[in-house]
């Protein structure tokens, strides 16, 4: 059993809280209350943040010193809207939110995951029809195995999880986040998820 918080309560926080706890984890919701964040990540060993990646940055560096040596798992992307509301522009080009995220935190563990699929897939990764594939991205060796064991503990199999290497490939994951309007606009919100063939 892993000691998680979860920061954000919306339908991602929502949805990977409730299949963490379900796999036998404890977990802490922080709501958007001052403070709880904090209070949620100072007793956790491990952090998930599922709050919007616009302004993820500055948010977390305010809590250097609850998340000192911790797993930091960003399942974010940082992007512009479009008129009807979809992700239209990455706010970070050339960039990562990961990237900036672990920049601001040096001493947390930062591995990105889980940004490449609609939410539903995130902890029912077998319920699509072609096997999808999940990324990590991080500079942490054992930081990435324990989130790969949390990956499994959510229905990935092991063959489906990909290690991509340093916290820079997190870039590619969240440029992917592109594909995502017009995947909607042409099928509607069926969850879908991106998969390597091989």
């Amino acid at each position: 059993m892993t000691t998680i918080a979860v920061i954000g309560n919306g339908r991602v926080g929502g949805n990977l809280a409730a299949a963490l706890t379900r796999a036998g984890h404890q977990v802490t919701v922080a709501d958007r209350e001052p403070g709880a964040a904090a209070a949620a990540a100072r007793t956790a060993e491990v952090v998930v943040h599922a709050a919007p990646g616009a302004g993820a940055p500055e948010r977390l560096a305010a809590l250097r010193e609850e998340l000192r040596g911790k797993i930091l798992v960003d399942v974010s992307n940082a992007t512009t809207d479009g008129p009807d509301g979809l992700p239209d522009a990455l706010l970070h080009p050339g960039g990562s939110v990961a990237e900036l995220i672990q920049r601001a935190l040096p001493d947390t563990r930062v591995v990105k995951t889980l940004n490449t699929m609609l939410f539903p897939v995130m902890t029912a990764p077998a319920s699509l029809t072609t096997p999808p594939t999940v990324f990590l991205s991080g500079e942490d060796p054992q930081a990435k195995k324990a989130v790969h064991d949390l990956l499994t503990d959510l229905g990935w199999h092991p063959e489906w999880i990909t290690d991509l290497g340093g916290i820079a490939t997190a870039r590619a994951t969240e440029a992917a986040v592109l594909f995502v309007p017009h995947v909607i606009r042409s099928s509607g919100f069926t969850p879908f998820a991106i998969s390597v063939a091989r």
